[in-house]
C-alpha cells in the first residue's frame, strides 16, 4: 500500500487551468481499482492519495502521468506502508498486504 503526497510546488498557478485533467487523472486510478482514497492536504498544501494492488514502479509510471506532475504544480511523494492492524471496517486493506 502507497500514500502519494502532492505537495504543491513552483507551478502551483497552473493548478486551476490543469483542475479538469488532474480530476480525469484520479478518476482513471479509481476507476482501475487502484486508488481507494485521494484528498486535499490542509491548509492548501496539495492533495494525497491512498493506493494499493500495483508495484512502486507501476505507481510511480502511474503519477509521472499526472497533469499536476507533469506540468510541476505539485512535487510526488511516493511513501510505502505495510499495514499491521485496522480496524474491522478496513480489514480489506490488510489483505495482500504486499501491494
Amino acid at each position: 500500500m502507497y500514500v502519494v503526497f502532492l505537495r504543491f510546488s513552483a507551478g502551483r498557478e497552473q493548478a486551476y487551468r490543469l483542475m479538469q485533467a488532474h480530476k480525469e487523472w484520479l478518476q482513471r486510478g479509481f476507476d482501475e481499482g487502484v486508488f481507494l482514497l485521494a484528498g486535499s492536504i490542509q491548509p492548501q498544501a496539495g492533495g494525497m492519495i491512498l493506493a494499493k494492488g500495483v508495484t512502486l514502479a507501476q505507481l510511480e509510471e502511474r503519477v509521472k502521468s499526472d497533469p499536476f506532475v507533469v506540468e510541476d504544480v505539485v512535487q510526488a511523494d511516493i511513501v510505502a506502508v505495510t499495514p499491521s492492524k485496522a480496524d474491522p471496517r478496513l480489514a480489506f486493506m490488510l489483505a495482500d498486504v504486499g501491494s
